[in-house]
């Protein structure tokens, strides 16, 4: 066991982060980390080796300076109230990108908490937690449907974990991922945004067509969407923080921390639609 303890680039809020004070995870052949958040703001890893420690800083996201977003955004008419209020805020990453992919994929326009037992159905069966792409390329696409994933869903997930080099996409030109991933039939702009934001660690792709942006959209505009994808616009004005903005904006609409936006208003957009 090691242990080291971490000062945070920029604003950092574990709790706010994990949802919880005191965060364990299990990582990639059976190594395990866990961390906690002093009152000094430092956090204290322990971990089963150093190379756990340096995977946990990635995926607590400890390492990135989003000083730059709170500056930029911290008066945003929209995101302004959601960025002072949940001050270091940060997204909770995969410790592999295949993993973010199963997410992606598992999460398509369904409900969260289908998608969540879907995808723990899914590593459950492959045997890895994390998933490897190796351990998911052994599920062929009638077992991935026997834990919840529709057919062409099912296909989706198998294709990419077959042929695509996911792990490799960290270290890639950055426009390598979009552009490989998009070519694959029923992947689109949202998966894409969950495996930049969680799997990538990247803040320039948002969550377009996220069903929490659409419900926010709606409440905003006074009407349901045509498509999915015109959340794109309330994204927009982020620019290469538009993926920070998903983030900021799903937890700050939930929270009733956006202007004009509320669950009653979602409720008449949908019922006029």
């Amino acid at each position: 066991m090691v242990e080291a303890v971490v000062k945070p680039t920029g604003l950092y809020s574990l709790r706010l982060s994990t949802w919880t004070s005191e965060w364990r995870a299990t990582l990639p052949e059976s190594r395990w980390v866990e961390a906690r958040q002093r009152p000094d703001g430092t956090v204290v890893i322990r971990a089963s080796c150093d190379r756990a420690i340096d995977e946990s800083r990635f995926v607590l996201a400890l390492d990135d300076d989003t000083s730059e977003f709170h500056r930029r955004f911290a008066n945003d008419p929209l995101l302004g109230r959601s960025v002072r209020t949940l001050r270091g805020l940060r997204p909770r990453r995969t410790a592999t990108v295949a993993h973010a992919t199963l997410r992606a994929v598992c999460g398509q326009l369904i409900q969260s908490r289908a998608a969540r037992d879907i995808e723990r159905g899914v590593v459950r069966a492959c045997g890895e937690n994390p998933p490897t792409r190796t351990a998911l390329a052994r599920l062929s696409p009638a077992m991935l449907c026997r834990h919840g994933l529709a057919t062409a869903r099912a296909a989706t997930l198998n294709r990419l974990v077959r042929t695509i080099d996911l792990e490799a996409l960290r270290g890639a030109r950055p426009e390598v991922a979009p552009a490989r991933l998009l070519r694959e039939r029923g992947f689109g702009p949202w998966s894409l945004g969950v495996v930049a934001l969680q799997g990538l660690g990247r803040y320039d792709i948002g969550l377009v067509s996220d069903l929490g942006l659409v419900k926010l959209y709606a409440s905003i505009c006074g009407r349901w969407p045509e498509r999915p994808d015109e959340t794109a616009e309330l994204l927009a004005p982020y620019g290469e923080w538009q993926g920070l903005a998903s983030l900021f904006l799903l937890a700050g609409f939930s929270r009733g921390l956006v202007p004009g936006a509320s669950a009653d208003r979602v409720r008449l957009a949908r019922a006029t639609r």
